[in-house]
């Protein structure tokens, strides 16, 4: 076979990626941690590593098959029950990550006659979920109320309308305003699904997420729960009422076709969940380590968006400039990767600063000392 060709066309596109800023390329982790989601530090918990390695020499390392075949065990099946009692949900279905848990969820439930209405920044999984789907789609303002408001009430369809949101945006860092969606929801038959990817194990009096510190589960249908952030561990829960979950056992295409992941999985997350229930405390210091570093960037004239979340978006806007930085600070001991399009829209290039307790106060005045030092 003939590549000249395709290697000519694919080094082209490389070659202008690299002029423009936008090439990626793959570093293992060192130096401090400040762009990681393992928010609450439990990717080393020793529980939870305990857990799972007991459960590895019990159960083996795999799983053998997709759940509808061999790969099913009691072990997934206890753990789905686990996390719906902690969402207070009916019911829940685990998936091997949050892609493709919302890959799974748009593109079953969503239908040729129905409507969605998706927020401008939310994730590239819910994008392409949507992308994949049959429905019409509608893209709203970012957190617009007012713009979705008139957007649902001027559209219709013969179908089901639904809202796809985040609570906690990934990129900005800021929160949807779940309540006034819920109540609009309620009035307008509209199902609103909602990705708790960044909130689920930080939010809320029990560590649920944004929907239970919202106040507004009963007016949600279905959330998305992945487990490789805050829980520390991987894959995504969907939860949400029981005719709903058997209907993405039956039609959701990543988990029917998927082959089940470890079961050792189950076990990591069972302790994962027993910690976060237990320990209030774990959460608290996150978001005053947000509180902190905020007051510090803000007193250092560093331009970040506005929020209270433990995610601080540093836009520096050109491309080079936030490759630049980013690479600066790595150098001086501090793991902050550089954030570019299309991952974030043209023009807003950023630093996003991800928090964990694992950090204290001291680290965090050096590395604003730092930043505002390279970027002076």
């Amino acid at each position: 076979m003939e590549l000249s060709k395709l290697q000519q066309r694919i080094c082209q596109e490389l070659s202008d990626l690299e002029k423009s800023g936008l090439r990626r390329r793959l570093y293992p982790p060192t130096g401090i941690d400040l762009s990681s989601n393992d928010y609450l530090a439990l990717s080393s918990h020793p529980f939870i590593k305990q857990r799972m390695a007991e459960a590895v020499l019990k159960s083996g390392c795999g799983a053998t098959a997709s759940r509808l075949l061999r790969g099913e065990r009691t072990e997934f099946s206890q753990i789905e029950k686990l996390f719906a009692t902690f969402k207070g949900t009916k019911s829940s279905l685990y998936f091997g990550s949050g892609y493709s848990a919302n890959i799974g969820v748009l593109t079953s439930l969503l239908h040729a006659d129905d409507l969605v209405f998706s927020d401008q920044f939310n994730h590239a999984s819910l994008i392409d979920g949507l992308r994949l789907s049959s429905a019409k789609k509608v893209i709203f303002p970012h957190c617009n109320l007012k713009a979705l408001k008139e957007l649902l009430e001027k559209e219709n369809c013969s179908g089901q309308k639904f809202l796809v949101t985040e609570s906690l945006f990934s990129m900005d860092g800021d929160q949807a305003p779940l309540k006034e969606y819920a109540e609009l929801c309620q009035a307008t038959n509209t199902a609103l699904i909602v990705d708790e990817a960044h909130a689920v194990g930080v939010y809320g009096k029990h560590g649920t997420g944004l929907i239970e510190a919202t106040g507004t589960a009963n007016s949600v249908f279905l959330s998305i729960n992945p487990a490789g952030k805050a829980l520390g561990v991987c894959g995504a829960f969907v939860a949400g009422p029981d005719w709903a979950i058997d209907y993405l056992i039956q039609f959701a295409r990543p988990f029917i076709f998927s082959t089940a992941p470890p079961p050792s999985i189950a076990a990591a997350l069972e302790a994962s969940l027993s910690i976060i229930t237990s320990e209030e405390k774990r959460r608290q210091q996150l978001l005053e380590l947000a509180i902190y570093l905020r007051e510090l960037l803000i007193l250092s004239d560093i331009p970040i968006l506005p929020g209270n979340s433990q995610i601080i978006p540093v836009i520096l806007g050109d491309n080079g400039r936030a490759t630049t930085v980013a690479l600066a600070l790595q150098q001086a001991g501090f793991d902050v990767r550089a954030i570019r399009p299309p991952t974030v829209p043209v023009g807003t290039s950023r630093l996003r600063i991800s928090l964990n307790i694992n950090l204290d106060q001291t680290a965090l005045r050096q590395f604003t000392k730092t930043l505002k030092r390279i970027m002076d």
